[in-house]
């Protein structure tokens, strides 16, 4: 695709770790960039602290983009689609980011045909670790997917799934690195109640929730068979291994993710 004009409306940690992939990747240059923010103070920090040009309502940055990416909150895609349907043309495509909002309900709001990609990142994403689920409507043409595609694995990977399945990729991507945290913090707790000092035990635990799944992504080992590969008979790793099992560990990652999946579902109902 030939350079393209790429607009912001909403400015937060999620579009800042798009601006800074794209801006490492070369893929457009800072004067390439548009964007909109609530507050004039968040406009001229994201500007000097990546060269992009700000504009003062959502409506101007419509107009000027090629590509437009909303990143705000869902609670807010009522308000600014209002702001903006009149400057969103057939031509332009729409990337929204938006937990919970399906394309359908995106593109009845606009009340017109409009190209759109809807997906859901992590915040991994805010140090180029990010895992984005993309999906598309019949507008969007395969060169605009993969042009699409280019951004987002700007600070991470992404994956092209149904839509059908985002509430999933909520659940077991968007809302993951939660659970992780929660994993990490209770690791480093036992180190701590075992005499370790504290900023060592975190150092142990990310380090090794990090490694871990690393071997997942790059052996290729099913996570049973690298979980057996540590566990040796009668040993200690086995020992913690079944106590997580008998205090239901496996279940409640489970009805977490299950929980996290529903609530999404019904917040795009």
């Amino acid at each position: 695709m030939a350079i393209q004009t790429i607009g912001f409306i909403g400015l937060g940690n999620m579009a800042k770790a798009m601006i800074g992939g794209i801006l490492k990747k070369k893929i457009v240059s800072p004067e390439d960039i548009i964007g909109s923010a609530a507050t004039q103070e968040t406009r001229d920090k994201v500007s000097a602290s990546f060269g992009i040009q700000t504009r003062e309502s959502n409506a101007q940055v419509a107009k000027e983009a090629d590509i437009l990416i909303l990143a705000v909150k869902p609670q807010y895609f009522k308000v600014v689609i209002a702001d903006i349907m009149d400057d969103v043309d057939a031509d332009k495509l729409v990337i929204s980011v938006a937990a919970g909002k399906t394309i359908k309900w995106i593109s009845d709001e606009f009340e017109k045909p409009v190209k759109l990609i809807r997906v859901m990142p992590n915040t991994p994403a805010l140090v180029g670790e990010g895992c984005t689920a993309v999906c598309r409507n019949e507008l969007v043409s395969d060169e605009e997917l993969n042009f699409a595609m280019e951004i987002f694995c700007s600070f991470g990977t992404a994956s092209v799934v149904a839509e059908n399945l985002m509430e999933v990729v909520g659940g077991v991507s968007g809302s993951a690195p939660a659970y992780a945290f929660i994993f990490i913090e209770a690791m480093a707790d036992a180190a701590v109640l075992n005499g370790m000092p504290r900023e060592k035990a975190y150092k142990f635990a990310a380090q090794s929730v990090l490694g871990s799944a690393k071997m997942v992504l790059e052996t290729g080992k099913h996570p049973g068979k690298l979980k057996d590969d540590v566990c040796s008979p009668g040993g200690t790793t086995i020992e913690a291994v079944y106590s997580l099992e008998e205090s239901g560990f496996r279940a409640a990652v489970m009805e977490a993710v299950d929980a996290c999946t529903q609530k999404s579902k019904n917040m795009g109902k």
